[in-house]
């Protein structure tokens, strides 16, 4: 199976700049798979195809403002961290630009000194880890001085940094949201309650290489990111009741469908764990645990675009893109939905 075989040709136009509003106002297409149909449809409207009994898998991860704009000290010299996953108290892994600056030894001052960095280590992938100096609780030092990290094919402001947050978001650690989620409005999760669709929420923390194209032409040779999750007790035995009363597990997100994937036996049961997945779903990986995915449309030549295809296979994803591309669906992290179901 080569990368290429998951490229298609998406007019750069359609790579969503904003949000739109309210949030459950972005269009949805349908995917049936057992009649291999589409239906054009408003977000909102993804109500009508939940059934009484099935449940609703959410990620809660909340992005924190991971971009850090800073100076090397002594020099002065501009600097841009990315922080990627925490290590303990003081530690991370990061990215850094320019990369050239950051050997083990060199320091960092953010906000006026508020925030200071020690470049411990490097990684083979170019990454580093580093130590942070600051007075107080970290997470408040970042909220003052951090940004959202936005992806790199999104060129406008973001003037609410809530909208890069689903309405469910609760515990800190992604450098990227979990971007299916996004449609999501309160209003919109009550009505679902109130159908008798049980929510379970779940935990991924989304890493950045969830946007880096496979560079490898064979897709057996991609190395995949790391990314934290955890199921508990609790949303494992909510997720296997419904298939046990035969009700559909309705994931939100390829980080969902990752989460089950990683936890679930070959009999479909979701075990409780938590832990650093790497598993990488692509065509001919039985998918155990997930009946129905709503998710956003993604890059070309993504493992993402490998994920849905093992879903519905890579022809028909191929060809449902190609009509959203006609159809002039907005594309990426604040772009429309689709909802691949039976």
């Amino acid at each position: 199976m080569k990368t290429s075989d998951f490229n298609y040709d998406l007019p750069e136009e359609l790579i969503a700049q904003t949000p739109v509003y309210p949030r459950d106002s972005s269009r949805l297409l349908v995917y049936h798979r057992n009649t291999n149909t589409i239906e054009h449809k408003v977000f909102h409207d993804v109500i009508d195809y939940l059934n009484p009994g099935d449940v609703l898998v959410v990620n809660q991860t909340r992005v924190i403002p991971a971009r850090l704009y800073g100076a090397k000290e002594g020099t002065g010299g501009a600097i841009e961290f990315l922080l990627l996953r925490r290590l303990n108290l003081t530690d991370w892994e990061v990215i850094l630009k320019p990369g050239k600056k950051a050997k083990p030894g060199a320091r960092f001052v953010f906000g006026d000194g508020e925030l200071k960095a020690e470049v411990l280590s490097m990684a083979e992938d170019g990454g580093r880890t580093v130590r942070f100096e600051y007075e107080g609780v970290f997470e408040d030092v970042l909220d003052r001085l951090g940004q959202m990290p936005l992806p790199p094919y999104i060129h406008e402001k973001l003037e609410d940094k809530t909208r890069y947050q689903t309405v469910y978001a609760r515990i800190d650690g992604s450098a990227a949201a979990p971007t299916a989620g996004l449609h999501f409005t309160p209003e919109l999760l009550e009505r679902v309650k109130e159908k008798g669709i049980e929510v379970v929420p779940v935990l991924l923390h989304v890493g950045l290489g969830t946007f880096r194209p496979v560079k490898e032409e064979d897709v057996a040779n991609h190395h995949m990111h790391s990314e934290y999750y955890e199921v508990t007790p609790e949303q494992a035995e909510k997720i296997n009741a419904a298939h046990s009363r035969g009700s559909r597990v309705v994931c939100v997100g390829t980080t969902s469908v990752r989460t089950l994937e990683t936890v679930a036996t070959e009999d479909g049961v979701v075990h409780p764990g938590s832990g650093f997945t790497q598993i990488f779903i692509t065509p001919g990986v039985k998918i155990k645990a997930v009946d129905t995915l709503i998710t956003n449309f993604h890059l070309p030549q993504s493992t993402l675009l490998m994920l849905i295809s093992a879903l519905m296979g890579r022809e028909n994803a191929l060809a449902a893109y190609e009509v959203a591309v006609k159809e002039r669906y907005r594309f990426f992290s604040f772009g429309d939905a689709m909802m691949i179901t039976d």
